[in-house]
């Protein structure tokens, strides 16, 4: 066995959200740059911000799981100092590897807070840290991704948990009646067509409900963010709700974000607001199962997805698919976005 080259760092790489109402319009300028975007389509998502004083979750919850990681290393008497960017807002990309330089940090391994291969989940990641290490020049740490974990056994134990804590918010006499719906944000099917998302998405599920028992269930999507002739991954997970309660007469549903590992301002808003307010109008019960968020399993499958690569020791995956690989070939995840107008992202 072959051990991998000394790495000294771990950098937490993520999107970034506005932590106030003076951020949200920069933040979203940050979103939307290079991006024909009209501003009263800005100013409309600015609004979904207002409902939450103008703060995204995402940077909080980024900082728990940092201090559980750091934890968890520490535990394990492993000596990687944490360092965390974004691609959109405060802490940027560009500053956490000057940071790094500073401090004499020469080759990191970096984890993604996306899970399953797309273009914006994670070639655009590693685009964005070529460029700022291009910036940065001589010293630049090199940055090594840790793989694609949609089929590690510990991120299925972690979504498998959160998953029964939701069924036991369901009535007790309604459980056996449960339609189980995951969703994971829309992307263009231009960009789905160059990457394995939609395909890694279906087996996390299905290993997820392997687990949970045999009931019916559905992978949908949320977040679309592209204009309407341009054809995005569906379907969408409040016409779904529809659609499932017309056909099935479905009354009870589970729904699990499993495309994303916390609960920011998209969940909030996509789930917990509209698709509620869906539910609510059509007399289902809804329960939502959180995302993995700092489950102890998750935080334990990072440091194992670390420790994998610095020992060069076996990867863990289970299902019908084999681990991903750790070093992305030329021709992963491409996409050439249309240069249109669409819809920002919210986070």
């Amino acid at each position: 066995m072959t051990a991998e080259p000394t790495y000294d760092a771990l950098f937490l790489v993520s999107f970034g959200g506005p932590e106030g109402q003076d951020e949200v319009m920069p933040f979203l300028e940050n979103v939307l740059r290079g991006k024909n975007v009209p501003r009263e389509r800005m100013l409309e998502v600015a609004e979904h911000y207002r409902h939450f004083d103008g703060v995204s979750p995402i940077n909080a919850q980024n900082r728990e799981l940092i201090a559980a990681i750091e934890q968890e290393l520490k535990d394990h008497g492993i000596d990687l100092p944490v360092y965390w960017g974004n691609r959109n807002w405060h802490p940027m990309i560009p500053d956490a590897l000057e940071q790094m330089k500073a401090d004499g940090v020469q080759n990191s391994l970096a984890f993604f807070t996306s899970i399953f291969s797309c273009y914006s989940g994670c070639r655009q990641y590693r685009e964005n840290i070529a460029q700022a290490q291009a910036e940065i020049g001589e010293g630049a740490p090199s940055v090594n991704k840790l793989r694609m974990a949609f089929n590690h056994p510990l991120y299925i134990e972690a979504s498998v948990e959160r998953v029964r804590e939701a069924i036991n918010q369901i009535t007790e006499s309604r459980r056996d009646s449960i339609r189980f719906v995951f969703t994971a944000h829309s992307i263009p099917m231009s960009m789905a067509e160059g990457c394995k998302y939609s395909t890694q998405l279906t087996e996390a599920c299905r290993l997820i409900m392997e687990a949970i028992g045999d009931h019916p269930w559905d992978l949908v999507y949320q977040s679309r963010s592209g204009p309407p002739m341009q054809p995005w991954l569906d379907p969408d997970v409040c016409d779904h709700l529809r659609t499932i309660k017309e056909t099935d007469d479905v009354s009870e549903v589970v729904i699990m974000p499993v495309g994303f590992v916390s609960d920011h301002m998209e969940v909030l808003f996509d789930l917990d607001t509209e698709a509620k307010e869906v539910c609510d109008e059509l007399g289902i019960e809804m329960a939502r199962a959180k995302s993995v968020g700092v489950h102890p399993s998750f935080v334990t499958m990072i440091r194992e997805l670390i420790v994998e690569r610095m020992t060069g020791s076996e990867k863990r995956a289970i299902g019908n698919m084999p681990a991903n690989w750790d070093v992305c070939p030329k021709d992963c995840c491409t996409y050439d976005p249309p240069k249109r107008p669409t819809r920002p992202s919210r986070s």
